[in-house]
């Protein structure tokens, strides 16, 4: 493709564990032109100084301004809070194209005359396609509603969700914690933000279909000891059959590419380094018990996010997207 028609691509935060991810994915991506990532405290260096990773794939270097004139489309990757100011300092522009990985728009806001959309293609598919900005979800949030929104959508979700999940050490980001310590997250597994987790509220919202209230969700989140995935296993009680309710969940994602239902039992690494959703739906007695698996990092936030800028474009939404799975 001819470079002078690519979209131009900036990325604000782009040190950090979704920036880099972001950085490989749109290196390699055929319809788009990485411009410029912005990082402060890594301004003037490489690539490669935050992701080594990167080393030899470009030369390109970060930059301490962003330059929103030169871009088609910015990827916010800020921690949650910062996305707000710093829109909050730019002035508004109805050309320019926003997708925020943080959590800041995901209940709504705006910026200028602009309303942001929740990015969750399997739920809002056509508006995303027709938005300007775009609020990306959250990675539990988009592996609770995955796994929840075929029932929502068939008016099956009357009753409180109990669920538990476990997240690789990624998911708490590149800072510096006691609890993503080597020695303390080895051979460990933790609860943390008991019943509390900030994207319950998220998932309710996501789930509440037409005038239906939301269903409550008891979310307990444990820490995992590995690097990046995520796997949920959300129960309620159920009256349909096994094949019932497969039926329900392939009728709903048979139009998504990267949202799989599967007949068996799943693992982790069906979805780590994929931007897929695996689920299975599995029956026993009265209960229903609905595995899902993701990378937090990529169906969580940042293939997911590619995903979205694809439909905002009128691209195939699993373009720059075929990844292959860490199977071993």
């Amino acid at each position: 493709m001819d470079k002078e028609a690519l979209l131009k691509i900036g990325i604000v935060g782009a040190a950090g564990y979704t920036g880099g991810e972001l950085i490989r994915l749109l290196l390699n991506h055929p319809k788009v032109q990485l411009v410029w990532a912005q990082s402060r405290s890594q301004a003037g260096k490489p690539f490669s100084s935050a992701h080594p990773d990167l080393l030899g794939e470009t030369d390109q270097v970060f930059v301490e301004l962003a330059d929103l004139e030169a871009v088609d489309l910015v990827f916010l990757c800020l921690a949650h809070g910062d996305s707000k100011l710093w829109l909050e300092q730019q002035i508004p522009s109805n050309k320019l194209k926003i997708i925020d990985l943080s959590n800041d728009f995901r209940a709504g806001g705006t910026w200028g005359d602009r309303a942001f959309v929740y990015g969750l293609p399997e739920r809002n598919r056509s508006e995303i396609q027709s938005a300007g900005l775009v609020a990306n979800p959250g990675c539990f949030a988009t592996a609770l509603q995955l796994a929840l929104l075929p029932l929502a959508l068939a008016g099956k979700l009357e009753d409180a969700v109990y669920a538990t999940g476990i997240t690789g050490a990624t998911g708490g980001g590149q800072a510096l914690s006691e609890t993503a310590h080597f020695p303390w997250r080895h051979a460990n597994v933790s609860a943390y933000k008991t019943l509390t987790h900030q994207h319950i509220a998220e998932v309710r919202a996501g789930l509440r279909i037409g005038g239906n209230p939301a269903p409550l969700v008891h979310f307990v989140p444990w820490r995992g000891d590995f690097a990046r995935g995520i796997y949920i296993s959300a129960t309620l009680p159920c009256a349909l059959s096994q094949q019932e309710v497969l039926e329900i969940f392939q009728k709903a994602y048979a139009s998504h590419p990267f949202t799989i239902v599967h007949d068996d039992l799943i693992d982790l690494k069906m979805a780590v380094n994929t931007n897929k959703c695996v689920l299975f739906p599995e029956k026993q007695d009265d209960m229903l018990v609905v595995h899902a698996a993701i990378d937090n990092l990529l169906k969580g936030a940042s293939g997911q996010a590619v995903q979205n800028m694809n439909l905002m474009m009128g691209w195939p939404e699993s373009t720059g997207l075929h990844l292959k799975a860490s199977a071993f």
